[in-house]
């Protein structure tokens, strides 16, 4: 059985609770006829059973998941939460390999949405993002914020209470903050905590499932060095239920 870290932050201490062993609906997506092969090669160092597991994606969760990118996530997301439940993918700009999934799985859509919109029309269970918050933090807005507080805020609107909101990224050096988002394609973690739970949020959890410490933070996050092996943070936290 994996163990994560819990981290309880108004105590300062962290405390160490086993996470559910993985469950069919897991495997069954992860070992899915329809994904790519591509995708498969990925999954060694993506960890994406374990990973749905810490964010506790279950059958007929309904899902916003933000820049998805290719794809990779998305469908494994759809077949974990099977055909009760749905994902509204949302980006800037339409992502290609998400329509093509779309068009022969019925519980995924994909939409562009600008700062300030809603993720969906319905409230959503668990809102997902990995390896996008940085990118997040560079698009700035004409009202003196940037897209990371408007994405924020529409992560809070979105949830139910009690909901998850799930990010994952590139660690960046201690004491680095917000300043190589741009260099690197890098945050610190305790940047990206501070920011969410200002949004409303409460940290929920803290995993170093997807932990590179040879990874020593210094390198661009598509160098060769370290593509595909860097040291990420997976953070969990909760909208309070009042």
């Amino acid at each position: 059985m994996r163990k994560v870290v819990v981290a309880g932050m108004a105590a300062l201490m962290a405390v160490t609770v086993p996470v559910a062993a993985k469950g069919p609906s897991y495997d069954a997506a992860v070992s899915g006829a329809d994904r790519p092969a591509e995708d498969k090669a990925r999954d060694a160092d993506r960890k994406p059973a374990e990973l749905m597991a810490f964010a506790g994606v279950r059958p007929g969760m309904k899902i916003a998941e933000m820049s998805p990118g290719g794809g990779y996530f998305t469908r494994l997301l759809s077949a974990a939460v099977g055909p009760a439940g749905y994902i509204y993918t949302l980006g800037g700009r339409p992502a290609a390999a998400v329509q093509a999934w779309a068009r022969t799985h019925g519980n995924v859509s994909n939409g562009v949405i600008k700062p300030g919109e809603d993720l969906a029309p319905e409230k959503v269970d668990l809102v997902w993002t990995t390896l996008n918050y940085h990118d997040f933090k560079n698009v700035k807005l004409d009202s003196g914020g940037d897209m990371a507080a408007a994405y924020n805020a529409a992560a809070f609107r979105a949830l139910k209470p009690g909901g998850t909101y799930l990010v994952v990224d590139h660690r960046a050096a201690a004491g680095s903050g917000v300043s190589a988002t741009n260099t690197l394609h890098r945050i610190e973690d305790k940047a990206v905590i501070a920011e969410i739970e200002k949004a409303g949020f409460k940290l929920a959890g803290q995993s170093s499932l997807l932990a590179h410490p040879a990874d020593d933070h210094s390198e661009k996050v598509f160098d060769g060095k370290v593509r595909g092996k860097t040291d990420q943070f997976v953070l969990k936290f909760t909208k309070p239920r009042r």
